[in-house]
C-alpha cells in the first residue's frame, strides 16, 4: 500500500521501528517516520516535494516476515509491522547500492560540493571503485545556463519528475534500457537545442551535480545564504541568494507560499544584472553642451552626456530644479508643473515615500506608475463593481478549481511559476479554457482554446453571459443576496446571443455555449486574466464582463473561484496599495474624500489643504502635458517611459521638452539619457523592504550584497530630496539599503507609518513581518492570520453588494485598412522582462534570447514574402522598426507579435496611445501595422 493511499481521516498507525514502538501519521511513509524520529536512512531518488518512485533502492529497510527488502520512501507502515532500518541485511544492501552508484558516478563532489551521493556513501561506509566504472559520457555544455554531466548521473529520475510533474514542461525523460539507460532532453537533443525553458528545476533537484549551473557555482560552498524574493514578475517567488565575496553565485528556490521552491529562468539565472559593469555608481549631472536628443536614446557612454557629481551636489541640483518649476507658476493640482512616475519594481516603502513626496512637496496628485499601462482598467472595473481592486483569490487556488478560464494572458511566458500550478491542476482533472487570439504554451493543456479575433473580448464574454442567463444557469439566490442591477445586465445581453456574436468574435456558437455552461455548472470556477484583457480602449468593459460572469454564477468568495488579474511586475500590487495612483491615496482611498485627505495631512504633518480633491493626471496624460509644456519638471524612479509608453517617439519628445528631469535608476536607461540629474540607485538584492505579490501577500525582501560604488537606496534618495524641498522627514533611512529591526527608525518607521494609513495591513507590524516573512492581507489586527480569499460574505461597498455593469461592444480605436492591414499585439516573453533594462544585462537571459523578433504565422509570412530569419519592416502610423521574423503556428492570421524589451526595435514606437475612457490605460494590445520585407 502506498503512503499516498492513506486517507487523512485514518487514525495513526502503530508499529515497531528498530525495536521501539512508534506511530505513523496518516500519509507518512516509513522514511518520513524515520526522518521525524531522527533515524538516518540513505536516500537518493527521494526528495521532499517530489513523488517517491523507490527506484534507487538506497533506502531499503527490512520488514519482519517479508522475503525482500522494502524501499522506505514509498512504503506505508501497517499496524503491527516490525521494521529495521539498520539490520545487517538492510545495511549491506544500502551499502552495496551506494557502491554501485559510486562506480557509475565517481567524482560527483567535484561538480557539487554537497553531493548527496558522497554524503550517504560516507555515512554508510561505502567504498569507491569496488565495481568497474561505466564508459565515460561527454559533457553537454550547449546551454548558456546549465551544464549536463551524465558521468555524474545516477538515474534517480529526480530531474525527470521535477521537469514533468512539478514544472509540467515534459522535456526530460529516461531513454533506452538496462545498462544503456540515460536521461535525455526531448528526443536525445543537446540541452541547448531542446525545448527546455531553463527553469532549472532539474538543477535544484539533482543530487549529484549531473545537471548544474554552467558557471560551476555548485563546486564550492557559498560564503553566505540570504533568503529573499525574486525581483521580476508578480508571482512573488521566495528564493535564497548564495553569495561569495559580495557577489551572487547562484540562486535556489525557497518554500514560499507562492512557489514552494519553484523558480523560472529569470528568477534562477537572471540575477547577474545586479553585477553588470553598466551599473550607475555615481550621481550624474547633465553637461551644459549636451542637448537632449529624443531621437538618440539608445545606450551611450554616459561621459558624452553627463559629468560625475557628489551626492550633495546632485541632490541640491535636483531639488533646485523642482523649486524653479514650482516658482514658475501659481497653479497647483492637475495644473501644477511637477509630476512623478514611481516604480513597481521597488519596495512598498519606496512607493509610499515617493507618492508622499510628490503630494506633500508639490501639492499635486500627478503621481502614477506602470499599473496605468497594465491593469488600470481592471482596477477601475473592480473598484466600480466590487468596491475593491484586489484579487479575490490567490493564484495557487487553481488547485481547488474544477474549471479555469484564462483570457488575455500567457502565464507560461509571463508568470511561469504560476503556470506550473495551472498545469498541475489540469493533470489532477481541472478543465482549462484558454481564450486568446494567440495559441500559447498553455493551450496544449487546455480543454478548449478560444482563438477569438483580436479586440472582440466583449462579444465573446457577453455571449457567455447571455447563455448563462437565458439558459437558466445563473445562481439566482446569490444574485438576489449579493448583487445589484441584474435586470439591467439581463436586458443588455439579450441581444448578445452566441449565434449573433460568433461572426464577430470568430468562435462558433456551439463552442461559446459549451464553455459558458461548463463555467456556470462547475463546482468551482476561477477566472484569471492579463494585459490582453486590460490594454484596450475597452479594457474596463472587458473586465466588467469577467466580473459579471463571476457574480451571476456565484463563482466568488470560495477557494477555487473568483477573479485574479495577474499582476505584472514584482510589486505592482504593493505600489498600487501604497498610493502610487493619481486618484487615490494609500489603500485606494479616494482623494475626493475630505476625511481621507485630512487623515493623511495630519499623519504627514503638512498644512490642511495641501492635498487637493482633484485627481491627478495619469501616465499618458502626464506625458501629453509635458509635451504641451504644462508639466515642466518630473521625478522618475525606476521607470522607463521612453521605452514603456505607447507612441514612444512622442513620449521621448515630451521628456526632452521638460525643463527639469530627475531619474533614479540602476542603469542609464533610455529615459535616464534625457535627464538633467541621474541618481544611482540600489538594485533589488542590495536592499531590504517589503513587497506585495499578485496574491496580496506582503513579503520581506532582504539585502544580500553591497551596492556598487556610491549607489544609494531609493528610499534614502527620496528622503534626502524631501528634506531639501522643505519637508521635515526624519525616518533615518539607511543609504546602503540596510534596514533596522527597530520599527522606530529607517525602513521600519516608514512601514509603520504606511500601515497607519492603510486599514488592509493595520495588523501587520514591522516586527511581525520580520518574524513571519509573508502575510496575506487583509489583516485587521496583530492576531489576524490574514485572508487568502475575500468577499466571502459581502463586498466593501455601501450596500455590501456588488454592482453588475453592462459592457458595450466597441471596436478598437484603430482598425486595419488597406495601408495597415495587420494587427499588432505586443507583450513580454519568457526570458526578458518589461523594457529589458535588467534582463538584457543578464548574460544568461540575453544569450538565450539575444535579439528582437516579430512572430508571424507561416502563411501570413509567406504572403508577405518573408521566411524565418528574414528582416521585416513593421510600420504603424506612428513609427517603424526592423527586426527578424520568427514563424509561429500559434499566431492568428494577419497578426504580428512583438515583445517590447528591445530598445533597438522598440515595439512602443508603433503602439497607439488612445486611452480607455475610465481606466486611462493605453491600447497597447491593438494597433494597425504593415509588415513587409526590409530593404537594405
Amino acid at each position: 500500500m502506498n503512503a499516498a493511499d492513506l486517507s487523512e481521516n485514518q487514525a495513526p498507525v502503530a508499529f515497531t521501528l528498530n525495536g521501539q514502538p512508534v506511530q505513523a501519521a496518516p500519509g507518512e511513509s516509513l522514511l518520513k517516520v524515520a526522518q521525524r524520529l531522527g533515524v538516518a536512512i540513505p536516500r537518493l531518488c527521494h526528495t521532499d516535494g517530489l513523488r517517491s518512485p523507490g527506484n534507487c533502492r538506497a533506502c531499503v529497510v527490512e520488514v519482519a516476515g517479508e522475503r525482500v527488502l522494502a524501499p522506505s520512501c514509498c512504503r506505508a507502515p501497517q499496524p503491527g509491522m516490525v521494521v529495521s532500518t539498520h539490520s545487517p541485511r538492510a545495511r549491506a544492501a544500502q551499502k552495496t547500492v551506494l557502491e554501485l552508484l559510486l562506480s557509475d558516478a565517481p567524482d560527483t563532489q567535484a561538480l557539487k560540493h554537497d553531493s548527496e551521493l558522497v554524503y550517504w556513501a560516507q555515512a554508510a561506509g561505502a567504498q569507491p571503485a569496488r565495481f568497474p566504472a561505466r564508459a565515460p559520457v561527454p559533457s553537454d555544455t550547449s546551454h548558456p545556463a546549465m551544464a549536463v554531466n551524465l558521468d555524474a548521473c545516477i538515474q534517480c529520475t529526480r530531474c525527470v519528475r521535477a521537469c514533468r510533474e512539478t514544472q509540467g514542461n515534459d522535456v526530460l525523460g529516461l531513454a533506452f534500457r538496462g545498462g544503456h539507460a540515460q536521461i535525455v532532453f526531448d528526443q536525445g537533443d543537446p540541452m541547448g537545442a531542446s525545448t527546455c525553458v531553463a527553469c532549472g528545476e532539474c538543477v535544484q533537484a539533482c543530487p549529484t551535480g549531473a545537471i548544474a549551473p554552467a558557471n560551476g557555482a555548485y563546486a564550492q560552498a557559498s560564503q553566505q545564504q540570504v533568503d529573499s524574493l525574486c525581483p521580476f514578475c508578480g508571482v512573488g517567488c521566495q528564493l535564497t541568494y548564495h553569495v561569495t565575496d559580495g557577489k551572487i553565485e547562484h540562486v535556489e528556490g525557497q518554500a514560499g507560499p507562492a512557489n514552494e521552491g519553484r523558480l523560472c529562468v529569470k528568477g534562477r539565472f537572471g540575477f547577474d544584472y545586479a553585477h553588470s559593469p553598466e551599473r550607475l555608481t555615481r550621481p550624474l549631472i547633465r553637461l551644459a553642451d549636451a542637448p537632449k536628443d529624443p531621437a538618440s536614446v539608445m545606450r551611450r557612454d554616459w561621459r558624452e552626456l553627463f559629468r560625475e557629481a557628489t551626492w550633495d551636489e546632485a541632490l541640491d541640483a535636483a531639488a533646485a530644479g523642482f523649486q524653479r518649476a514650482m516658482a514658475s507658476t501659481t497653479a497647483r493640482g492637475r495644473l501644477g508643473p511637477v509630476a512623478g512616475f514611481g516604480s513597481a519594481k521597488g519596495t512598498n516603502e519606496e512607493a509610499y515615500l515617493f507618492q508622499k513626496l510628490i503630494r506633500s512637496a508639490f501639492g499635486t496628485h500627478n503621481v502614477d506608475h506602470c499599473t496605468r499601462l497594465c491593469h488600470a482598467s481592471s482596477v477601475a472595473a473592480l473598484m466600480e463593481g466590487l468596491g475593491s481592486a484586489v484579487v479575490t483569490n490567490p493564484l495557487r487556488d487553481v488547485q481547488h478549481a474544477d474549471f479555469m478560464l484564462i483570457i488575455g494572458a500567457n502565464p507560461a511566458q509571463n508568470h511561469p511559476v504560476g503556470a506550473t500550478w495551472i498545469k498541475n491542476a489540469v493533470k489532477k482533472g481541472a478543465r482549462l479554457v484558454m481564450a486568446d487570439p494567440r495559441r500559447t504554451e498553455l493551450a496544449r493543456f487546455a480543454w478548449k482554446h478560444l482563438g477569438f479575433q483580436p479586440g472582440t473580448d466583449v462579444a465573446l464574454l457577453n455571449a457567455m453571459l447571455h447563455t448563462i442567463i437565458f439558459e437558466g444557469l445563473a445562481n439566482t439566490a446569490y444574485i438576489e443576496q449579493h448583487t445589484l442591477d441584474f435586470a439591467q445586465l439581463k436586458a443588455h445581453v439579450a441581444d448578445f446571443s452566441p449565434e449573433a456574436m460568433a461572426p464577430v468574435c470568430g468562435i462558433d456558437a456551439a463552442t461559446l455555449r459549451e464553455v459558458a455552461r461548463a463555467y456556470a455548472t462547475a463546482g468551482n470556477s476561477m477566472i484569471l486574466w492579463g494585459m490582453g484583457v486590460s490594454q484596450h480602449t475597452h479594457g474596463t468593459d472587458n473586465a466588467r464582463c469577467l466580473i459579471a460572469l463571476s457574480l451571476i454564477t456565484g463563482q466568488i468568495g470560495r477557494p477555487g473561484t473568483g477573479l485574479h488579474p495577474l499582476r505584472g511586475q514584482n510589486n505592482v500590487q504593493g505600489a498600487s496599495d501604497a498610493g502610487l495612483i493619481p486618484m487615490v491615496l494609500p489603500d485606494y482611498q479616494r482623494v475626493s474624500e475630505p476625511a481621507v485627505r485630512a487623515k493623511a495631512e495630519q499623519l504627514w504633518g503638512v498644512p490642511a489643504g495641501t492635498l487637493g480633491s482633484e485627481p491627478g493626471l495619469t501616465v499618458v496624460e502626464i506625458v501629453n502635458a509635458a509635451f504641451d509644456g504644462q508639466i515642466r519638471a518630473m521625478l522618475v524612479q525606476g521607470e522607463n517611459p521612453a521605452m514603456s509608453d505607447p507612441d514612444a517617439t512622442h513620449a521621448r519628445e515630451a521628456l526632452a521638452r521638460l525643463d527639469h528631469l530627475v531619474v533614479q535608476d540602476i542603469f542609464l536607461t533610455e529615459t535616464a539619457s534625457l535627464a538633467d540629474v541621474v541618481l544611482p540607485a540600489t538594485a533589488w538584492p542590495e536592499k531590504t523592504g517589503s513587497v506585495t505579490n499578485t496574491d496580496r501577500c506582503v513579503q520581506l525582501g532582504r539585502k544580500a550584497v553591497p551596492a556598487p560604488g556610491e549607489a544609494r537606496a531609493d528610499a534614502w534618495i527620496t528622503e534626502q530630496l524631501a528634506r531639501r524641498l522643505g519637508l521635515g522627514w526624519a525616518y533615518g533611512v539607511g543609504p546602503d539599503g540596510t534596514a533596522s529591526a527597530q520599527a522606530s527608525e529607517g525602513v521600519g518607521a516608514v512601514f509603520e507609518e504606511m500601515r497607519a494609513l492603510m486599514p488592509s495591513i493595520a495588523g501587520l507590524s514591522w516586527a511581525r513581518l520580520q518574524r513571519e516573512g509573508a502575510v496575506t492581507y487583509p489583516v485587521a489586527h496583530e492576531n489576524d492570520p490574514g485572508h487568502a480569499v475575500v468577499f466571502t460574505d459581502q463586498f466593501p461597498t455601501p450596500t455590501g453588494r456588488a454592482t453588475l455593469v453592462p459592457a458595450a461592444l466597441t471596436p478598437p480605436a484603430e482598425m486595419p485598412d488597406a495601408d495597415y492591414p495587420m494587427v499588432l499585439i505586443t507583450g513580454r516573453q519568457l526570458e526578458h522582462w518589461h523594457t529589458g533594462s535588467m534582463t538584457r544585462r543578464s548574460q544568461v537571459l540575453d544569450a538565450v534570447e539575444p535579439g528582437p523578433v516579430v512572430s508571424l504565422h507561416p502563411d501570413t509570412a509567406a504572403r508577405s514574402g518573408l521566411a524565418a530569419g528574414d528582416d521585416a519592416l513593421v510600420q504603424s502610423r506612428r513609427g517603424s522598426v526592423v527586426l527578424a521574423v520568427r514563424l509561429d503556428q500559434g499566431m492568428p492570421p494577419d497578426t504580428a507579435f512583438i515583445p517590447f524589451a528591445y530598445a533597438e526595435a522598440a515595439a512602443n514606437l508603433l503602439t497607439n496611445p488612445a486611452l480607455d475612457p475610465l481606466g486611462k490605460i493605453a491600447e497597447l494590445k491593438y494597433c494597425a501595422v504593415n509588415v513587409r520585407a526590409a530593404t537594405l
